[in-house]
């Protein structure tokens, strides 16, 4: 059964219409499928990710009239749903995807559950069978709503087209309010095609759904007199502070305060990567500094972050000196994993905003913090540990200095999204992110296949921006036929594919876990290379090739002194999908690292090298 309509969320403002303007549309004679994309107009819905089916037909009809709505015609539905995804974090707006029912709709699957797990506001349109039909194991269908109960914010079966705009303008609503979504719409072929009325904006009545977004004015106070008393504080940032668009008031809050920074993967770029103040991303691949600041700080100020396995290492070893502020707009996230002291829900930007204001008073009531002495602790550590990495010795590509001179060489505003892996934490290293809104990936799922569709996806919504896509050979397996996509709809990513000829993240574990048993990570076996040994990197399928057959440009790079050129080759190409196949040496790990399981006190900061401490700074 759907989720009943008065589930979580938050209050904002009735729909209006795009104009803004407070006079209802005059009522329209229409199909419920004409209503459905009346609505999407309505709700500002410019772009549509999807694949026409039978259920879903009746809607593509009017799709074709449409001069407000642009439909991508992908090659597959997860590839829809990234775009969507990758649609929605470039741009701040709700990423829209549509498919038919059964397996049109399960395809979604992978891409709402990465949306859910990383806060994306995202809407999932899906035809299915006749409401007559419905339980009887018609052809094609499948109970989407069921399966995707536990994976979306809301999800709502629509059988009458008489609830199509109301449903429409309230899956907009759910999804980008409070901690932002995906919601599903399963809308009834019938109810496609049923004659109906359309008048925007409909009434909405979701009596459940208030989420708190103003902070209780003295858990601020508190908090303040946490930061204006701890000796070893750390902002702990995560991505609700990108979603809140917090980022300037963070920056204000940072340098007031002066206390160290640490954004998470999902928060990379909410505050610059280049400021003194920030000590880098923490976790299992994390800097040194920044996993060794939380574990030794007093106080960890967490803003629009949870707490997850990946950051904490073994929980209950976590920051044990840590008092805890959790700021998050989700309640339900707020003493899950970790309890909290100061317990803040609201809004991100206006929780940093009134953090601000409280500590300016406590500064004006002669209460400051000194934080000199940590200073000394996090500069010593930086200075020791920094990330770093080493060239191969037989002379090939490093991938580490493949995707950082990818960041350097790029222009300014180049939105980088990546796959999932060893590529994924090298990109997260060795990019600069200074500004919100240029790193994409997918943190809480970890999907494969990630990167082109939503690099793909992003470039649509912000045509005037480079999109690099950094990806595996791995995961360009994956997703690599929406490359088609992307050439038939002048949609000019880059790709950059870091090929070591493995399954690399899994292929490092095998190394340090499983004595060098390289079961089934190996992806390159095949031709030969310069007639003499085995090729590096993948061949079998030849990725310039495969590109080349897709509309792409193609290049491949094994030099390292060929780097710079091909770069610079590819930033030069704009009429097209470029792919540059980077063979790169297949043993390069990242570094540091936290084994699973284990604490955060026992990071590495290279292999068999464990940082050096010292005994003082646990006072």
């Amino acid at each position: 059964m759907p989720m009943t309509e008065q589930a979580t969320g938050a209050h904002h403002p009735q729909p209006r219409p795009r104009s803004g303007g407070q006079q209802p549309t005059p009522v329209e004679h229409v199909t419920g499928a004409q209503s459905l994309i009346r609505s999407l107009e309505e709700v500002g819905a410019d772009t549509v990710f999807g694949i026409p089916g039978g259920a879903i037909l009746p809607a593509y009809d009017p799709l074709m009239d449409s001069s407000r709505v642009r439909h991508v015609l992908v090659r597959h539905e997860q590839g829809a749903g990234h775009a969507a995804t990758g649609y929605a974090q470039a741009t701040g707006k709700v990423g829209v995807c549509m498919a038919t029912s059964g397996p049109g709709a399960t395809n979604l699957v992978t891409p709402i559950a990465d949306a859910h797990m990383d806060s994306v506001p995202m809407v999932a349109i899906t035809g299915q069978v006749a409401s007559t039909s419905i339980g009887t194991d018609a052809f094609q269908e499948a109970d989407i709503v069921g399966i995707t109960m536990p994976i979306t914010k809301h999800n709502f079966l629509v059988t009458k087209a008489e609830d199509i705009p109301r449903v429409i303008a309230q899956a907009f609503h759910i999804a980008s309010t409070g901690r932002p979504g995906p919601v599903l719409v399963d809308i009834s072929k019938d109810a496609l095609q049923a004659r109906t009325t359309f008048s925007w904006p409909p009434t909405m009545d979701l009596p459940g759904y208030r989420p708190v977004t103003k902070p209780h004015a003295k858990q601020i106070r508190e908090a303040a007199k946490l930061i204006a008393s701890a000796k070893r504080p750390v902002l702990y940032v995560g991505g609700g502070v990108l979603k809140a668009k917090a980022t300037a008031e963070l920056k204000v809050l940072a340098e007031l305060t002066g206390a160290p920074v640490t954004t998470t993967l999902m928060g990379l770029g909410a505050f610059p990567d280049s400021h003194p103040l920030h000590v880098g991303m923490p976790g299992m691949h994390g800097a040194v500094t920044a996993v060794t600041a939380l574990q030794k700080a007093d106080l960890i100020v967490a803003l629009g972050a949870r707490f997850d396995d990946r950051v904490t290492g073994k929980l209950d070893s976590f920051a044990p000196y840590a008092k805890i502020v959790h700021a998050d707009i989700d309640p339900a996230e707020i003493g899950k994993n970790r309890a909290a002291d100061v317990p803040i829900v609201g809004d991100a930007r206006e929780v940093v905003a009134d953090l601000i204001q409280a500590v300016q008073k406590e500064h004006s009531d002669g209460h400051r913090g000194d934080y000199s002495a940590w200073w000394k602790d996090l500069s010593r550590w930086r200075e020791t540990y920094p990330l770093g990495y080493d060239q191969p010795d037989d002379g090939s590509l490093s991938p580490q200095q493949v995707i950082e001179r990818i960041g350097q060489l790029a222009p300014e505003g180049t939105v980088f999204a990546a796959g999932v892996g060893q590529h994924q934490m090298w990109a997260a290293h060795f990019i600069q992110y200074d500004k919100p809104a240029t790193w994409l990936n997918s943190g809480g799922a970890g999907t494969m296949g990630y990167a082109v569709p939503a690099a793909m996806g992003a470039k649509a919504g912000v045509p005037d921006r480079a999109v690099w896509a950094i990806d595996g050979d791995g995961c360009f397996q994956m997703t690599n036929q929406e490359l088609t996509t992307c050439a038939l709809n002048n949609i000019p990513i880059k790709v950059a594919v870091i090929n070591n000829g493995a399954l690399g993240m899994v292929r490092q574990w095998q190394t340090l876990f499983y004595n060098q048993r390289y079961s089934n990570t190996v992806l390159h076996s095949g031709p030969e290379h310069d007639g003499k040994e085995p090729a590096q990197g993948t061949r079998i399928p030849d990725f310039v090739k495969l590109s080349e057959a897709m509309g792409c440009h193609a290049i491949r790079c094994e030099d390292p002194a060929d780097l710079d050129k091909v770069i610079e080759e590819a930033n030069a190409i704009n009429d097209r999908p470029v792919v540059v196949d980077f063979i790169v040496h297949q043993d390069a790990m990242v570094w540091p690292m936290v084994a699973a399981g284990t604490s955060n006190d026992e990071i590495m900061a290279a292999r068999d090298v464990r940082p050096d401490f010292g005994d003082n700074e646990d006072d």
